[in-house]
């Protein structure tokens, strides 16, 4: 029984570990497969959360700042805002 590729190790996919490939036109070193599981991962690039991101609501009346900054802003009706900060990096757990 062999050990995993270096990719699985990383946490990429082998989809994403297909992508790389592609996009390089060629098989990536140990250090470009490292940075690019740094910039893929969920810490860098929410790649299990933006789905759930991109649900929140971006316009309308009481959208005074959209998430996508860090955190979103909304009118409470009461002449106070709210702001809502997810801990993005933390999926599941903040949803």
């Amino acid at each position: 029984m062999g050990q995993e590729p270096l990719h699985r190790q990383l946490g990429m996919t082998d989809a994403e570990y297909d992508d790389v490939v592609a996009l390089l036109e060629r098989p990536p070193t140990d250090v470009e497969l490292a940075m690019y599981s740094v910039m893929w991962s969920e810490h860098c690039s929410y790649k299990s959360s933006k789905m759930h991101l991109r649900t929140l609501p971006s316009e309308g009346p009481a959208v005074v700042g959209a998430a996508g900054q860090d955190a979103g802003t909304v009118d409470t009706a009461v002449g106070d805002a709210a702001v809502f900060k997810p801990p993005t990096h933390s999926h599941p757990s903040w949803i």
